[in-house]
């Protein structure tokens, strides 16, 4: 029982002087965060939305393009923006079990 308590009290004495060292090298140790930066004020908006019409569409600038051309387009010289996709592994069928 006497080991025991000088190891407790060897032990509080070790972390003792460790916080002290901490405490003298640096004393601003517990700082707040930064305050967070606010997020940008909204653009002034002069112009109202345009109005909506049923059954329109929005028109996209530049206007989308299909991956595979039309054979039409192909055959005038358009070249697809994707690879050609890879064929599929296939392999022999697994042999049922004897």
């Amino acid at each position: 029982m006497l080991l025991a308590s000088a190891l407790v009290a060897a032990g509080l004495a070790v972390s003792g002087l460790s916080l002290m060292q901490i405490a003298a090298r640096h004393p601003q140790m517990a700082q707040a965060t930064p305050p967070l930066q606010s997020s940008p004020p909204p653009a002034t908006q002069d112009k109202p939305p345009a109005e909506s019409k049923p059954g329109d569409e929005r028109p996209t600038t530049p206007a989308p393009e299909p991956a595979r051309p039309d054979t039409q387009a192909q055959k005038a010289g358009a070249t697809p923006a994707l690879p050609p996709a890879p064929a599929e592994k296939t392999a022999p069928p697994i042999p049922d079990k004897k």
